[in-house]
């Protein structure tokens, strides 16, 4: 069985992000790039079920810049046998990603399509349950705990009130929590055998999607800074303030 696994190249999670001076978006010149904290647990998962013999070959995908094969190289140090880049220098929406990601899925036709549940960037949390749809694949999302049972697929995922366990059809599409697993190190021997690895670069017109952008962005803008907290003298005080300042009362 194939394992699919879309990975997204994002700003380093400990990096502050700023915004451009004229507001257009948020500064990536010269700050340093990760592959999304989510897409390496998925990533992960995707390279222990290969090592318990569930899986038969680990493919990452990512759409974007030619940049992005550095974090492709990153999927392949962890464990995966191949990458494919869907080189595009237009920013794109979760359907356009999913459409990329149904047609690369009908190409390869893995058993399971394993990714993370949101990027830290855009925040979405859209493109999976948008890949199920299209493909018609049975879909568990958020999963902390992934079990194959032949043609069956076991997840537990995490819902407001705790936990619940569903059972799958295969082929079917995961998106992963954080509490799956905790993603490995790529050591450095690992690193230099990714160089040699087959990396396969493609364009949305190669895959006949068309990831023209539907919605514009007018302007990105930090958020208000917070303002200082105020002491109160009373409990009297604090009243009078929540009720006629605040208005929450």
């Amino acid at each position: 069985m194939k394992v699919l696994v879309p990975i997204k190249r994002v700003i380093d999670a400990n990096v502050k992000v700023r915004v451009k001076a004229d507001e257009s978006g948020v500064e990536l010149t010269n700050v340093k790039m990760a592959m999304n904290p989510f897409c390496e647990i998925a990533v992960e998962e995707a390279v222990r079920l290969k090592e318990a013999g569930t899986a038969s070959e680990v493919i990452v995908v990512s759409a974007g810049i030619a940049q992005s094969q550095e974090t492709l190289r990153t999927g392949l140090a962890m464990g995966a046998d191949r990458a494919i880049l869907i080189q595009t220098d237009v920013p794109l929406e979760p359907l356009a990603v999913a459409k990329l990601l149904k047609a690369v899925a009908d190409k390869e036709e893995p058993g399971l399509l394993l990714l993370g549940k949101q990027a830290i960037d855009g925040d979405n949390n859209q493109t999976a349950q948008m890949i199920s749809a299209l493909l018609g694949w049975s879909q568990a999302t958020f999963a902390s705990k992934v079990a194959i049972d032949g043609d069956k697929l076991n997840v537990t995922r995490e819902v407001d009130g705790g936990l619940e366990n569903i059972n799958l059809n295969m082929p079917a599409v995961v998106s992963v929590d954080l509490r799956l697993n905790e993603p490995r190190y790529a050591s450095l021997p690992n690193i230099m055998k990714a160089k040699k690895k087959p990396l396969e670069s493609l364009t949305p017109e190669d895959l006949g999607v068309d990831v023209t952008p539907r919605v514009e962005t007018v302007k990105v803008c930090e958020p208000p800074a917070r303002k200082a907290g105020v002491k109160v003298a009373s409990v009297a005080e604090l009243v009078d303030k929540l009720k006629n300042e605040a208005k929450v009362i």
